[in-house]
């Protein structure tokens, strides 16, 4: 599978500036950049403070580099007339400017929608924030663990009493995929018309917004859904079932995959079982079907179910931690594990975008810069202003 051509990218061409720290906002920008978008990175002089998360590896943050590849890095500090001068230079120039900061935040340091639209009316600005840019919590600040409180996420994750957070942030990610998403839609109107607009993203809505089956079963019944582990409210067998060294998941979610589960595991009489005869009655009852399900998986090891299960048709899997994951054939095929070059010349890997234009690759173009790696040739086209000025 190869590459495609960097000009052949959808979003060649477009300028995008980044005044963001940390995830949704960089991940949104990173986007853009995967679709060969030109993403300069404003950052302050201590830098991204994701810039100090470990794992650090020759003096760099990977967890840095998996959300900043495909940029530029420039060092402003917008306080310095000097600095906000070069800063509103290359707004000028740009098609879209995301930022993640508190709302106001950009409004005082002379850098909010108004102001830059003014400049260039085209611009598609997007504000990235906790809980939206008006309101009666606008002003309050988050992060992912307090928007997935917010938003209900704990209240569905785990099984027992203890308050859990989903191990990935997808607070952070939900929202960064909903700001490129809305960004790459205003862009198409922004070159129609020639007149941009400024997106308002806020994590606790995107957060609520992929809930949408959690809702969706609220105001169907008046109640908060309850946690249900790794199983599902509407249907059954689907969750993890214990083997006799681990686990494994199942998902059989219609009546064909139901009776495909019956056919392997051997107990078809089951499909007559008045507590299973539908969806619904197999999840009202599938504390009862676990247990008669685990009696015969606990005969054979998790090789062996996945096996009988593959061979059945129904959607399985080994719970695989990250590094199995990473290894699954199907990883290499995509090619989505790239050489990554750090700044200081060791090599790493990193997972690449994972989606593919007309059967190639997305590339990883550039590695993630180093701080302030590109300030002085920016500065220069954009004037000159400050060029002495290293980040």
């Amino acid at each position: 599978m190869t590459d495609i051509r960097t000009e052949d990218l959808p979003l060649r061409g477009i300028r995008v500036l980044e005044f963001c720290t940390v995830a949704a906002g960089p991940f949104c920008a990173m986007l853009l950049a995967d679709m060969g978008a030109d993403v300069i990175k404003i950052e302050p002089p201590g830098g991204d403070t994701l810039r100090s998360w470990p794992p650090i590896t020759d003096g760099f943050s990977e967890n840095f580099a998996s959300l900043n590849r495909n940029k530029r890095s420039v060092v402003l500090d917008l306080k310095r007339p000097e600095d906000l001068e070069v800063a509103l230079a290359l707004c000028a120039q740009a098609d879209v400017v995301i930022e993640n900061n508190r709302p106001g935040v950009m409004d005082r340091l002379g850098l909010g929608y108004a102001q830059l639209s003014a400049l260039r009316p085209e611009l598609v600005y997007c504000s990235i924030s906790a809980y939206g840019q008006s309101g009666p919590r606008a002003g309050e600040g988050g992060f992912d663990l307090t928007i997935q409180a917010a938003a209900g996420v704990m209240s569905v994750t785990g099984d027992s009493d203890a308050p859990v957070k989903c191990g990935v942030p997808v607070s952070d990610f939900a929202s960064g995929l909903y700001g490129a998403f809305s960004i790459a839609s205003a862009l198409l109107q922004a070159r129609a018309r020639g007149r941009g607009m400024h997106l308002d993203v806020p994590m606790f809505g995107c957060t609520l917004a992929i809930g949408a089956l959690q809702t969706s079963e609220y105001f169907g019944t008046g109640r908060s859904p309850g946690k249900l582990g790794s199983a599902h409210p509407r249907n059954a067998p689907y969750q993890a079932y214990r083997a006799a060294d681990g686990y494994f998941a199942i998902a059989a979610g219609n009546d064909s995959l139901w009776r495909a589960v019956l056919r392997a595991v051997q107990r078809e009489p089951l499909a007559d079982d008045p507590r299973f005869l539908t969806p619904t009655l197999r999840a009202r009852h599938q504390g009862e079907l676990k247990d008669i399900l685990e009696a015969v998986f606990a005969q054979r090891d998790v090789a062996h179910w996945i096996d009988v299960f593959r061979d059945a048709g129904v959607p399985h899997s080994r719970i695989n931690d990250y590094a199995r994951a990473l290894e699954d054939p199907q990883v290499d095929h995509m090619r989505w594990v790239r050489d990554l070059e750090l700044p200081g010349g060791t090599r790493t890997r990193t997972f690449a975008s994972p989606v593919r234009i007309d059967g190639k690759a997305v590339p990883v173009r550039t590695a993630p810069p180093a701080l302030g790696e590109h300030s002085q040739a920016v500065r220069e086209s954009c004037g000159g202003a400050g060029v002495d000025q290293q980040g």
